[in-house]
């Protein structure tokens, strides 16, 4: 698939929906696979998994060497203007039924 709008580099999603969304994907996948998929560096991808594990929006889980997540699909988004809204109604959205629940 082409890119429509090669010359605009924004998109409407953060990197942190975009790094929740792999969580959702894959919750066992590394920090390296998230990074690669997020086109983030994975200290960057650490930060946000800090930041959404302290907000609550996710739990991690120790499983041998590897780490497991799971989302909070009661969280209220964060901002004044969709706050009314859940973590659970925005996955989905981009993910349908199965992803919300």
């Amino acid at each position: 698939m082409t890119d429509p709008a090669p010359d605009r580099p924004w998109t409407f999603l953060t990197n942190h929906t975009h790094v929740l969304l792999c969580l959702v994907r894959a919750p066992g996948g590394t920090l390296r696979q998230v990074s690669e998929r997020v086109g983030i560096t994975e200290r960057a991808v650490q930060r946000i998994i800090r930041d959404l594990e302290q907000a609550g929006v996710i739990t991690r889980t120790r499983e041998g060497r590897r780490n497991r997540y799971a989302v909070n699909p009661g969280f209220h988004l964060r901002h004044p203007l969709e706050a009314r809204r859940t973590v659970g109604e925005l996955l989905t959205l981009l993910e349908g039924e199965e992803a919300g629940a």
